[in-house]
C-alpha cells in the first residue's frame, strides 16, 4: 500500500518492501507548452556535497560513475510519470549517504518560465522489482510561483534502512542554484548551450568559389559635385575681365561661385579672387579685407568685391520709371536735385511733345552715366 506524503514527511521503504534492493523513482508533471521540465539526481556525501559533478546524474550525465544511479531520459511518459530514475541499492557506495532528486525548467529564466505554471508534480517510489509503488508526494496548487528548479525528495540512509522524504523546496536560481548548495562546480544553468552559427563557407559553381553574401548591403558613394571644387586655370590668353573687377585684369581661373540669390555657377576670376573664393564659406559676400583698396572718389569703382545688399559702385544702374528712385542704384542726389530734376521734367515733356511730331524720333537713354 503506497503512502501519501505531505512536505517534510517521511516513510521507510525497507518496512514497506522488506527485502527491497531496487527502486525507480517516477517524476511527473503538467506544463504548459514550451516548457521542458528535466528530473536529475545528486549522489551525496555525509557533508552533503557530491564527490565530484560526475555523481550529478541529469541529462547531460545519465549514470553515476559506480552504475548505481541511472536516468532514463525523456520519451513518452509511463503510468504518468514524465521522467523516471532508476536506483540500485545494492551498488549505492557506502560513502553516499542520500541521494537528493530535482526538477528544473530548461531556461526558465530566459524563457520567462517558473513552477508557478507547472500544474498536478509529483514524486513517487516504486519497487523495481514488482512495480508496486511504495509512497507519493504530490506538491500542493499554488505551492510556488517564481521558482524555476525544485527539490522534490530525498532517499536516504537510515541505519541499515532506505528512507524517503517529502522536500519540495524551491529556487529562485534554477538548476545552477540547486548545483552550488550541493557542491556541484556549476557557475551557472547546466542547460546545453547552442554552438554559434559557423561562418558560412563559400559556395561552389562550376568549379569557382562564390564568397559568401555580406549581410548588410554596401552603403552608396556620395555623388560628385555639379562643379569642380578647385580652380581649373584657363590656358591662353583670355579676354575675359575678373568678374568681380575689371580692373583686377583678365579672368584666368574658373571656380565656382554661389552668389546671394540664385543657384551656383562658374565664373572667370582673377587669381587673387579665385583663391578668395576657394577659401571662403559661400556666398563669398563679406567685409572689404585688409590689403584691399578701400572706397575712392566717387565715379570710379571700387575696388575689391561687392559688398551684402549692396550693389557694386562704380557702374551705372538702370531706372525703370524716372519718377521712382532705386535705393542705393547708381547715385544718391540730395532736395535740390529733386527739385531741379523736376522743373527739367516740365522742360522735357514740351520737347518731346515737339519731338512726335518729327519723322526721326529720339532716342532716349534710360541709364545715368558720368
Amino acid at each position: 500500500m503506497s503512502v501519501s506524503l505531505t512536505k517534510g514527511g517521511n516513510v521507510s521503504l525497507s518496512k514497506q518492501a522488506p527485502g527491497l534492493t531496487a527502486v525507480t523513482v517516477g517524476l511527473g508533471w503538467q506544463a504548459n507548452a514550451g516548457y521542458e521540465p528535466d528530473a536529475g539526481a545528486l549522489l551525496c556525501a555525509p557533508s552533503g556535497k557530491v564527490p565530484s559533478d560526475e555523481h550529478f546524474v541529469f541529462f547531460n550525465n545519465l549514470s553515476s560513475p559506480d552504475g548505481s544511479v541511472r536516468h532514463l531520459g525523456g520519451g513518452s511518459p509511463v503510468d504518468g510519470d514524465d521522467q523516471r530514475i532508476e536506483v540500485d541499492l545494492t551498488k549505492v557506495p557506502d560513502e553516499i549517504e542520500k541521494v537528493v532528486f530535482t526538477v528544473s525548467l530548461y531556461e526558465g529564466a530566459s524563457r520567462g518560465q517558473a513552477f508557478g505554471q507547472v500544474h498536478r508534480a509529483h514524486i513517487r517510489v516504486l519497487d523495481r522489482e514488482g512495480g508496486t509503488e511504495l509512497a507519493r508526494y504530490s506538491l500542493a496548487s499554488g505551492a510556488l510561483s517564481t521558482e524555476t528548479a525544485l527539490v522534490f525528495g530525498e532517499l536516504y540512509r537510515h541505519g541499515a534502512e532506505w528512507k524517503f522524504r517529502a522536500v519540495g523546496q524551491g529556487y529562485a536560481s534554477g538548476l545552477a542554484g540547486i548545483a552550488t548548495d550541493y557542491g556541484v562546480a556549476v557557475p551557472r544553468d547546466t542547460s546545453p548551450t547552442p554552438a554559434p552559427d559557423p561562418v558560412p563557407a563559400p559556395q561552389t559553381h562550376g568549379g569557382s568559389q562564390v564568397p559568401p553574401v555580406p549581410s548588410k548591403p554596401p552603403v552608396a558613394a556620395p555623388p560628385a559635385p555639379a562643379f569642380p571644387a578647385s580652380p581649373q586655370p584657363i590656358t591662353g590668353s583670355s579676354s575675359v575681365t575678373c568678374f568681380f573687377d575689371p580692373n583686377h585684369g583678365p579672368g584666368v581661373t574658373t571656380v565656382t561661385w554661389s552668389p546671394q540669390w540664385g543657384v551656383p555657377r562658374p565664373v572667370q576670376t582673377c587669381g587673387a579672387c579665385a583663391q578668395r573664393v576657394q577659401t571662403t564659406a559661400p556666398p563669398f559676400y563679406t567685409p572689404p579685407q585688409q590689403g584691399y583698396p578701400q572706397p575712392v572718389p566717387q565715379g570710379y569703382p571700387q575696388q575689391g568685391y561687392p559688398q551684402q545688399g549692396y550693389p557694386q559702385q562704380g557702374y551705372g544702374q538702370p531706372y525703370e520709371d524716372h519718377d521712382h528712385h532705386h535705393q542705393g542704384g547708381g547715385r544718391r542726389f540730395g532736395a535740390g536735385a529733386l527739385i531741379g530734376a523736376g522743373a527739367a521734367g516740365l522742360i522735357g515733356g514740351a520737347l518731346l511733345n515737339e519731338a512726335f511730331d518729327d519723322d526721326e524720333p529720339e532716342v532716349v537713354n534710360n541709364f545715368y552715366e558720368d
